[in-house]
């Protein structure tokens, strides 16, 4: 049975691996900041260069340059530009027909050398189509081929041997991250653009559901009239069970809410509350928020403002429905 390690007595203390894992963040960061320092007309020109796209672009790479290339395409493709992978070793046995000359190629490869990307880069330009390449030197033949170069190189591999490609698939994942986002920009990508791409899971959940599709409607609402004694207003929040119950003046509009907070404050001023009309303790002004909001909206003004339920009313201030925290972890927007 292995032997587990004891922590170090002080826990600020530099072990190996303590040390290798900082040296490895350390010069990773800087390969990033010294691509920030190199950008310049070209950057420009691939963003030109792709917004003018009339058809889609295809990222493509080998090796680890691949997996960073699949990255870049799928971040292009949730931010507005319609993008796709494709393996170069896959393009040069037919998948190369999946692009026309209508396309961009951003091709992706440290050394700018690899044989695949530079068997299918001829056949692409001769067809009409766009090469931005994305490499480690400027030099290099997949660079000389190009319409574009984004130079990613690096001053060294966060690897101790310089050989694993680790400090270059950063910069060049980078580098492909912030072309995605200058593009959204210069596209005005919006927040409902962004939730249209991602339907599913829970980034989908907050970004696509509103508060008319989690609230309980007015008519499962407690409510009880102004003059109702405190007990009696107690039986219908239980009924409710949303820790709250509405309170209606004599024409049935809202006069305020009466809450848990309301119960528990009056209780410790007052104690005896059997024959106090719920109106003298209620709140007169509650939260309220819009059908028409997003679901999330909700939480972040009950968390702020430290309250466990909300009014929703319409545009001419009628009660429309209410929700709890309940309701939204129940939905998942939590």
């Amino acid at each position: 049975m292995a032997q587990v390690r004891p922590f170090p007595p002080d826990e600020r203390a530099e072990t190996p691996a303590l040390a290798m894992a900082r040296r490895v963040l350390r010069i990773e960061a800087e390969a990033v900041l010294a691509l920030a320092e190199r950008l310049g007309g070209e950057f420009d020109r691939a963003v030109d260069t792709v917004l003018n796209c009339r058809g889609r672009v295809v990222v493509s790479g080998i090796g680890k340059s691949g997996h960073v290339a699949r990255k870049v395409a799928a971040t292009l493709a949730s931010t507005g530009t319609p993008a796709y992978f494709v393996h170069a070793a896959e393009a040069v046995h037919g998948d190369l027909g999946m692009i026309t000359r209508d396309d961009v190629l951003i091709a992706i490869s440290n050394s700018g050398e690899n044989d695949e990307l530079l068997t299918i880069v001829p056949l692409v330009k001769r067809q009409g189509g766009r090469l931005i390449a994305i490499t480690g030197n400027a030099d290099s033949s997949l660079a000389g081929e190009a319409d574009i170069h984004l130079d990613a190189r690096v001053r060294e591999e966060a690897c101790p041997l310089n050989l694993a490609p680790t400090a270059s698939t950063t910069a060049a994942l980078a580098l492909g991250d912030a072309l995605a986002v200058a593009l959204l920009d210069a596209r005005g990508f919006s927040a409902d653009d962004f939730a249209r791409t991602h339907p599913g899971g829970a980034l989908g959940r907050r970004l696509l559901t509103h508060v008319r599709d989690v609230m309980r409607g007015a008519e499962a609402l407690p409510r009880v009239p102004a003059g109702t004694p405190v007990p009696r207003a107690l039986l219908e929040m239980s009924r409710g069970g949303l820790g709250m119950t509405i309170v209606e003046d004599a024409d049935g509009r809202l006069a305020g809410i009466f809450t848990d907070g309301d119960l528990r404050r009056s209780l410790e001023r007052l104690g005896d509350l059997r024959e106090v009309p719920v109106q003298q303790l209620m709140t007169a002004t509650p939260h309220w928020i819009g059908p028409e909001r997003l679901a999330v909206e909700a939480v972040e003004k009950m968390e702020r403002l430290r309250i466990n339920q909300l009014l929703v009313l319409d545009g001419g201030g009628r009660v429309v429905g209410a929700l709890n925290m309940h309701d939204l972890f129940r939905a998942k927007v939590i």
